[in-house]
């Protein structure tokens, strides 16, 4: 925050830790797709674009672009306006929850927070490894949390924080948009079918 006020100019302050600050919110939703309007009621790109594009020059955080089909060229297939946005360090959005979060966490008590602290923790090691992040939404009924170029073809990647794995969306997008390979990783073993590999949430810098 103190960075944010020191280094912002003028009114980029004011937004830009609006901005920031509306990235737990964003995250704890179903759907993730960062809309300016959590930020503010009837935000808008025009007003906070700017703003949130500072935060990722900055390295505070980083976007996640959906994909208009789950296709290669991943670059160009991305849509420009449609993204989410992780934090770059998982440490700071864990800082960033309510009061008493913290040791509900260290607890294993996650709460809604969840599936947003693994997404996350994913994201953050992916982006650190230089990889470009993509996923796959269509029409708030089919969503696949990441996608990468691995072995020369487009692999879907799922992260559960569940002890049930099982994934509506990755067996709908294997068998009904053409993908050849998916990645589910969770705090399960090594294991997997003859077109999904399952793996620890650790493997995930191997990929």
């Amino acid at each position: 925050m103190d960075d944010i006020a020191k280094y912002a100019e003028g009114s980029e302050k004011a937004k830009a830790r609006a901005c920031f600050l509306s990235i737990p919110k964003h995250l704890a939703k179903d759907c993730k797709k960062f809309q300016y309007s959590i930020v503010e009621r009837g935000g808008t790109a025009r007003k906070f674009g700017g703003s949130l594009m500072w935060l990722m020059d900055a390295g505070i955080v980083q976007f996640c672009y959906n994909l208009a089909m789950p296709e290669l060229p991943l670059e160009g297939n991305a849509k420009s306006d449609a993204f989410k946005a992780y934090m770059r360090d998982t440490g700071l959005l864990m800082a960033m929850l309510e009061e008493g979060s913290q040791a509900d966490i260290i607890d294993g008590n996650l709460g809604i927070y969840k599936g947003a602290i693994y997404e996350n923790i994913i994201a953050d090691i992916f982006g650190k490894a230089g990889k470009k992040l993509y996923y796959f939404e269509q029409n708030g009924k089919l969503e696949v949390d990441f996608f990468l170029r691995r072995n020369k073809i487009a692999t879907a990647i799922e992260v559960k924080s569940a002890d049930n794995t099982k994934s509506k969306s990755m067996e709908t997008i294997l068998t009904k948009y053409g993908v050849k390979r998916g990645i589910k990783l969770s705090t399960k073993n090594v294991g997997g079918t003859e077109d999904c590999d399952s793996f620890p949430l650790y493997m995930a810098m191997f990929l």
